[in-house]
This record gives C-alpha cells, sequence and structure tokens, in this order.
C-alpha cells in the first residue's frame, strides 16, 4: 500500500512539474540532456513518471567489429612470447562456412603470412576462430633442460608451467595479462598431445541478455529515504533508480553488496560509497559493512597487486567512511569501537609506506588497481609499491587528519597525526604539482629515482579539492585545466596505447561524481553542469548505474569488466542529489547545508524526509546559483546549520541570489593516446632502443635527470663507481610515453652475500638461484637473519635482496613477504617480497631498493620480521631468498 502511495503522489507531482522539455539541460557534442529525456543519436532515454523510464538504446558494440587481429601467446598467462610490441598481426577472411582458420604458427615466431594493415572489412557477430600454435619447442626444452628460456632470457622452469594462454585486441581477446592465467576461456589446449595446443574463439561475441533493459520501473519500497521534487523530471526519476538499486544492494545479512556480478564487500568501494551517500542514507548498514573489513583489530586491504598490502596501500579509505558515519549519527560507542582500527592501521603503514625524504606515502594508486591499465607494462608489484600517488597520498593526508580529531575528542594526544597530515600535504603540493600542466601528477615512479608521470588523475585530483589540499588558487586551475572528455571525465589523461578499456580510456560514474562535488565545492558552474550531464545520460540511456563505460564512445560494451548497479556508482548519482543540489555537509558542529543549483534545473527544488541524528528534516531550495539570498528555519530567519542537538520536525527554506559564475568555462577534450614505451637494451656501455611511431625526438635519463635529448635510437653510457639506472622517454610536441623499463648498470664494488650462508633452506624447492642455494623466510623460518658487510668507504648505498614468492599470482591475494631492514642496529627501512606467481618458486626477481647509510669496515645488517611486517593473510607470510646485493650509491 505505501508502494502504491508513493507511486500516486509522485505522479501527480510529476504531472505537475512536466513542463519547459524542449528547452535542454545540456546539450553536449554526442548527445543532449532535456528536463524528461536524454536523447544521442537515434537512441532515446524517455521519463514517464518518477518511477518509470524507458530507454531505446542499444550498444553499438557489434554493428562494426575489425576485421584485423592482433595476439600473442602467453606462458602461464605471462607477456613472454615475442618482445613488448611485437604481435602475430592478420587480416581475417571468413571461409565459405563462415568460420577462419589461421596457419600453424610455432611459438615466439613471426609466420610469412602475417600483415599489418588497416581494417578492410567488418566480421560478423559470433564468427569462430581457430588459432593453432607448435609448441613442441617448449616441451622439447622442459625435456632436455627442465627450463624454457624466453626471447628476454627468462627461464621458465617445467616445474613452475601451467599453460599456455592468448590475449589479443578483439573481442572476446583483451590485453589483460595480469588475470589472464585465471582466464580458461583464454587457455589453449593439446588434447592429443602432438606438441599442437589449439583455441577456437567466437569473434565479436554477441549475446542478447548483455544488453541493458528497456524498461524501469520501481521494485522496491522507497519511501524511508529522502524524497526529491524537482523542476527536472529527469532528476527525479534518475534518482529514484538510484534509491531502487540501493535496496537491490542491501545483502540479507545488512551488509552491502559491491554490485551485481560482484557479491560481498570491499573496503575502497564501500568506503567510497559511504562517504558519497551511504553514512547518511544507510548508516547502520555503512557500520556492518565496514565492520566486515576489520581483522586483528586492522583495516583488512582488499586482494590485490602483488598479494596486496603493501603493494596496494589505501585501506584507509575505511577511515574516511567510518569517520562520516559518526558526524552523520554522532554515535559515541562508535567513535570509540573505529579509533584503534584506524590508528592500528596507520601506525603500521606509517613504518612501512613513509618515504622519510619526501613524506609521501608509498603504493599503488587508490581504486587504479590493474596494473598496466595505469603503470607502464614494465613495473611490478615491487616497483609499484616503491611508486607515490596522487589519490593514495590525498586519502593519507585526510586519514591523518581524521586520526587527530578523533583522538583529541577522546582526549588522546593529536598533535602527532595532524602534523603528519600537513606533511603529507605540503608533500603532494611539493613534489606532484605540475605549473606548466595546472593540475596535480598522476605518480612519481622509477626504480631508485623516481620521475614525474604527467598524466591527469581524476580520482586524486578531485579528492585535493575535497581534502583541503589544493588552495582556492590551485582547485580553479585543475579545474579549469584537467582534460574532460565529451562524455565525462576519463580516470586519466593521456590513455595508454593498446591497453584495452577500463581504468585506461574509461569513464567511472563514482569518479565522475567525486569530480562534480569537487566542482560543486569550487564553484565552478560550468564543470559542475557537464559532469551532471555525464551522470544523467549514463543512468538514463543504461536503465541502471553501470560500473563503467568507454571513454571514446560512451558505450558501457567493451570494457574489460562490468556490472549493473555497481554500488559506488548508486552512490555517486545519489551524491548529486545530497552533495551538490542540497550541498549535505556534516561537521562537528551540525549539518550545514549549502546548495548549488546550477541554471537550467529550474526554480525549486524540495527534499523531504531527511534524517539527521533526532531530527526530520524538510529543505526546499528557491532559485539558482550556489550564493544563500536567505535563510528560514521553521519560519525563522537563520544561518543553513541544523545543530547535533536538533530533535523534531524542521522545515529549511533556503532562497539562492540567481547569480551564475560568467567567467566560468570547461572546454571539452578530444581523446588523446600517449606514445607507446621504448624498448630499452645495453650492451658494452651502449644503450639503444626501438624507433617509436610519432616520436621526433628522445630523453635520456640517469637516475631521473636528463642526461641527453636526440633524434637518434642509441647512447654511450657514463663510466661510473657508483649506481646507475638509465631510462628514455619518447616524446614529440605534445605527446610523450611512460619512461623505458630501466636498464641498471652496478659497479664493478658492488658486493653479493649468499643467502643460503644465512640460515636454514627450508622445504620449498626452485631452481634458477644464484651461489650454493637459497633460505626460506617464513614466520616460523628465519625470522631473523644476520650478515657482516665490510666497505672500504663510508657514505651511501643501497640494498636489494633477490627472492621468490611462490604463495600467489602476481595480480592478486594477500600473502605479500615483508621484512625489516637494520644496519647497525637501526632501522633502515622495509623490504616488500611480491608475489611473483601461484607455485611459481623458480621465478625470481629483485627487492625494492633501500637507501642506507654504511661506515667505514664492517656492518651488520639483518632483515627481521617485525610486528608491522604481518600481512593481510596474516599466517603466509614467505619467500625465498636467494641473495643480498650491496650497491654503492653517489
Amino acid at each position: 500500500m505505501q508502494k502504491l502511495f508513493f507511486f500516486l503522489t509522485a505522479t501527480l507531482l510529476f504531472t505537475a512539474c512536466q513542463t519547459q522539455d524542449s528547452t535542454p539541460l545540456y546539450e553536449g557534442e554526442n548527445f543532449t540532456i532535456f528536463n524528461n529525456r536524454v536523447e544521442q543519436s537515434e537512441y532515446t532515454a524517455q521519463v514517464h513518471s518518477p518511477v518509470h523510464i524507458t530507454s531505446d538504446y542499444q550498444s553499438p558494440a557489434n554493428a562494426t567489429f575489425p576485421n584485423f587481429i592482433e595476439f600473442k601467446f602467453a606462458i602461464n598467462g605471462k607477456d613472454n612470447e615475442l618482445p613488448v610490441g611485437i604481435n602475430h598481426t592478420f587480416l581475417l577472411t571468413p571461409g565459405d562456412d563462415g568460420t577462419i582458420q589461421l596457419p600453424l604458427l610455432a611459438f615466439g615466431e613471426k609466420h610469412e603470412a602475417e600483415e599489418k594493415a588497416a581494417p578492410n572489412g567488418s566480421i560478423a557477430p559470433n564468427t569462430p576462430l581457430l588459432i593453432q600454435v607448435d609448441a613442441s619447442a617448449i616441451t622439447k626444452a622442459f625435456s632436455e633442460q627442465g627450463f624454457y628460456e624466453t626471447y628476454s632470457g627468462q627461464k621458465i622452469y617445467k616445474e613452475d608451467y601451467k599453460g599456455i594462454y592468448i590475449a589479443g585486441n578483439l573481442s572476446p581477446l583483451g590485453w589483460d595479462f595480469d588475470n589472464l592465467a585465471g582466464r580458461t576461456d583464454r587457455e589453449l589446449k593439446d588434447d592429443n598431445g602432438d606438441g599442437i595446443f589449439e583455441i577456437t574463439l567466437a569473434l565479436n561475441p554477441y549475446n542478447p541478455d548483455d544488453f541493458t533493459a528497456k524498461e524501469w520501473q520501481l521494485e522496491h519500497n522507497i519511501s524511508r529515504y529522502p524524497q526529491l521534487t524537482s523542476s527536472v523530471p529527469l532528476l527525479d526519476a534518475l534518482y529514484n533508480l538510484a534509491l531502487d538499486e540501493t535496496e537491490m544492494n542491501i545483502e540479507a545479512d545488512g551488509t552491502f553488496r559491491t554490485g551485481e556480478e560482484w557479491p560481498g564487500v570491499w573496503t575502497r568501494d564501500v568506503s567510497y560509497s559511504i562517504l558519497l551517500a551511504y553514512a547518511f542514507t544507510n548508516p547502520e548498514v555503512a557500520k556492518t559493512s565496514l565492520m566486515r573489513k576489520v581483522k586483528n583489530n586492522r583495516i583488512i586491504q582488499d586482494t590485490g597487486t602483488g598479494g596486496a598490502w603493501p603493494v596496494s596501500s589505501d585501506r584507509t579509505t575505511w577511515a574516511l567512511a567510518a569517520w562520516e558515519v559518526y558526524k552523520v549519527t554522532g554515535d559515541e560507542a562508535w567513535l570509540k569501537t573505529i579509533y584503534p582500527i584506524i590508528k592500528n592501521s596507520v601506525d603500521d603503514d606509517f613504518r612501512t609506506l613513509k618515504d622519510n625524504r619526501s613524506s609521501l606515502i608509498k603504493g599503488e594508486s587508490s581504486f587504479l588497481d590493474w596494473r598496466k591499465q595505469t603503470y607502464p607494462d614494465w613495473m611490478n608489484g615491487v616497483d609499484i609499491f616503491e611508486s607515490r600517488c596522487l589519490g593514495t597520498n590525498a586519502v593519507h593526508a585526510k586519514t591523518y587528519s581524521i586520526l587527530a580529531q578523533i583522538a583529541e575528542l577522546l582526549g588522546e594526544n593529536s598533535q602527532p597525526y595532524q602534523l603528519e597530515s600537513e606533511k603529507v600535504k605540503q608533500a603532494i603540493n611539493k613534489e606532484l604539482w605540475m605549473d606548466d600542466k595546472g593540475y596535480y601528477a598522476q605518480y612519481l615512479y622509477g626504480r631508485n629515482k623516481l620521475m614525474l608521470s604527467p598524466r591527469s588523475e581524476a580520482l586524486g585530483g578531485a579528492f585535493t579539492i575535497l581534502f583541503d589540499i589544493a588552495d582556492k588558487t590551485k582547485s580553479q586551475q585543475l579545474i579549469d585545466n584537467t582534460p574532460v572528455l565529451d562524455y565525462g571525465i576519463p580516470c586519466i589523461y593521456p590513455q595508454i596505447p593498446d591497453m584495452p578499456p577500463y581504468h585506461n580510456n574509461g569513464i567511472w560514474p563514482f569518479v565522475q561524481a567525486y569530480w562534480n562535488w569537487a566542482c560543486a565545492k569550487a564553484e565552478h558552474t560550468a564543470a559542475l553542469e557537464q559532469g551532471l550531464a555525464g551522470m544523467h545520460r549514463a543512468a538514463a540511456l543504461f536503465l541502471t548505474n553501470k560500473e563503467n563505460m568507454v571513454a571514446e564512445n560512451g558505450d558501457f560494451r567493451d570494457t574489460e569488466v562490468n556490472s549493473n548497479r555497481q554500488l559506488w556508482s548508486v552512490a555517486g548519482y545519489l551524491s548529486s542529489v545530497y552533495r551538490i543540489f542540497a550541498g549535505l555537509r556534516f561537521e562537528l558542529d551540525g549539518l550545514h547545508i549549502k546548495p548549488f543549483i546550477p541554471q537550467s534545473y529550474g526554480s525549486q527544488m524540495t527534499i523531504t524526509n531527511l534524517k539527521y541524528r533526532s531530527a526530520n528534516i524538510d529543505v526546499i531550495i528557491k532559485g539558482y546559483g550556489s550564493k544563500i539570498k536567505s535563510c528560514t528555519v521553521n519560519g525563522q530567519a537563520s544561518l543553513a546549520i541544523i545543530p547535533p542537538s536538533a530533535s523534531g520536525d524542521y522545515k529549511v527554506v533556503i532562497e539562492l541570489d540567481n547569480t551564475v559564475d560568467a567567467e566560468s568555462s570547461k572546454p571539452i577534450n578530444s581523446n588523446r593516446f600517449s606514445l607507446k614505451t621504448p624498448r630499452l637494451a645495453y650492451d658494452r656501455n651502449k644503450l639503444t632502443w626501438n624507433s617509436i611511431e610519432g616520436a621526433t625526438d628522445y630523453k635520456v635519463m640517469r637516475n631521473g635527470k636528463l642526461m641527453q635529448t636526440t633524434g637518434n635510437t642509441e647512447y654511450i653510457c657514463e663510466v661510473s663507481d657508483y649506481y646507475s639506472e638509465y631510462s628514455v622517454k619518447a616524446i614529440n610536441g605534445q605527446n610523450e610515453s611512460f619512461v623505458s623499463a630501466p636498464v641498471t648498470i652496478l659497479p664493478a664494488t658492488s658486493l653479493s652475500i649468499d643467502a643460503s650462508r644465512l640460515g636454514n633452506a627450508g622445504a620449498i624447492r626452485a631452481n634458477g638461484f644464484n651461489g650454493d642455494g637459497y633460505i626460506e623466510l617464513s614466520k616460523e623460518l628465519n625470522t631473523t637473519i644476520s650478515a657482516s658487510v665490510s666497505v672500504s668507504k663510508a657514505g651511501k648505498y643501497l640494498v636489494q635482496a633477490r627472492y621468490s614468492n611462490g604463495s600467489g599470482p602476481d595480480n592478486t591475494d594477500n600473502k605479500c613477504a615483508i621484512r625489516t631492514l637494520h644496519v647497525n642496529g637501526q632501522k633502515a627501512g622495509v623490504m616488500v617480497m611480491p608475489q611473483r606467481g601461484k607455485d611459481e618458486w623458480s621465478n625470481w626477481g629483485n627487492t625494492n631498493l633501500v637507501k642506507v647509510d654504511l661506515q667505514k669496515g664492517n656492518n651488520e645488517i639483518s632483515l627481521t620480521f617485525e610486528s608491522y611486517n604481518n600481512n593481510m593473510n596474516g599466517d603466509i607470510n614467505t619467500a625465498l631468498l636467494d641473495k643480498l646485493m650491496i650497491i654503492p650509491e653517489q
């Protein structure tokens, strides 16, 4: 009965305001937003009532499917058949029976029939393609020598072999090597044991069930939520759609589901969703969900790169959400619950992630956690741990500030955390702000000497405004200059070539929501209107709040993965109403209401049934703009603030001053891709690299400093008595590549210590070690190992270990091994040993480089397992240690 009453009431209100539907709210290059519909090309989403929308949108993905394919094979799902950028290439021509069969290929070799050509036709949906590869060279090598050596010299041991997979440019393939080993549908099989592996793919896959619904009608009772009535029927209906999907995302156990395709609670997703909207609308579900992500009185970092924390290091997003819940509810018991959880996590992070030289925090970009989607393909878990990323640092800066406020409320010492917050903020502005671009850089990256990646990063940029890291001038510059596309703001810009859409070349509605919130805070009207239009377009045409979409065409198909009613996308749409139009801001002194209504959104907006602690609030907003002309609370002139002690019914009437920022403008950018990354080789003091299409010059860097800009593809290195790290970057007038994988040149005075002399070998068997053997590091075995090192000269040195970690794949799980390095009794830093492949204990790599000061003569070096070295698994913290290296650093 309640649902029927709501439906009838909403329909009557809708009919009363169904006017002015011929004047656009927003006109983009490819779509137009009206007050009751969205039009894009031949497609229309039409609002029929506040609880009913139809859409005839169809993804164009199957209509024009190119007939040119690029692919390569992959042992164990890794990019190891051919050099980076070199692929098998064929123009595809179906036979008389509609199928396609390529000639038999040999693993690691190009075929004479291959050609590089532009597509000259289209492939019909579900066209079968047979691909075969002769892998007898691999099986022969396993039989004769126990390993297969790839083009790069990497040895893949027989014991580590799992299978041959395929990656490529055409759907259903993709270039996601990080997750390829888990895709059984992309594994080639040799069923008869003749050494010929094969796979049949259905190109241009079409399934009617993959498309969005044609109609949405309200399914759930949403009367307990705030109710919206405005001059824009489209806004009212999409708001109700988001509430409907909110109800769908609440599980029987009282937690939030991450999305239609993603069961369970994920730390980052639920935290960003709670901050956007759910601390306010669903505080008890928010609490239950947050507590599901706590273990040992610490925040859980979800599974991720190299075995999660500390490579992935944004678990303190939890603190942002938990604090918001407290500000909404005033629940003192909740405050006392979250304080030790946040404090323990922050203290462990400080010991593990803090770069004492810059004050920045190490670890992967927050949310951008699919490695090659936003990092160069040469970067592994160790490299990503050493990066200093914009969004992650913004989260940590805010977390320190939150912890300081909680400590003060509870009578604890707040000063150290507030000081640390200011240090991180200052470091972000010093190390990542780019005056020439007018926005912050994506991250610092490299190996020992880090360099700036000048891409924009949308979520991190929004956080710098929302978390008071950027001052007013920087905030305006950032919004003015950060590239946005017609369909919204891309996660990064420019895009990475030869990488399918997901984070790369992708738009995510929740990121758009944070960007819109930042634009509203900075009172940037044009950017806000553009961002809101992107949210409306996607939700209306797709009739669900999708996880993501392709940045170039705004379509939901052909991203790596996607889901309907993605939790943070749903929360993102709700935030348009709560955080922007109503301007709700929860503070310790009360609920602040500061609306921002663009002129095109009409003359009145009403939000009823707002719940704040013991108060029930109705808000009526008249006019447009972002400046309050007058405000009454229960008929009395007042500031637009509801105190925490308020109880009972409140009616807030706000009149805006009907002014707009006449200077505000936001140009729309064309999508752009960076240059490809050079591949660097070194031989006898000479660097060489491949020529990059579109490049006019190359910058040669040594230890992060520019040595030469040249049009050639070679460089003679300096002879040095110290550690040297060379990289090359391709450039042209307006574009550049990532820097190449560094070439490291070690001086002759470097020292190497055979780890087999430092402890017990353990039970794990491996091949490919140096020296006499290796030792096992675990929570039970070799928890402390020590070595005496003698150097002829006091100074700065680098310490690094060669290790393996076969506890899990290199892209997920939670078993990154961690140890603390001590020099002469003092902590020098943390060594991380991320997972390198499930059961691949013969897959060796190097740890991060730890900077140390050594005295002349003997020095005592030790690796120990400390309490803060516990990873997210808690039980398995295991690696094999082959050797320690001590390298002079200038």
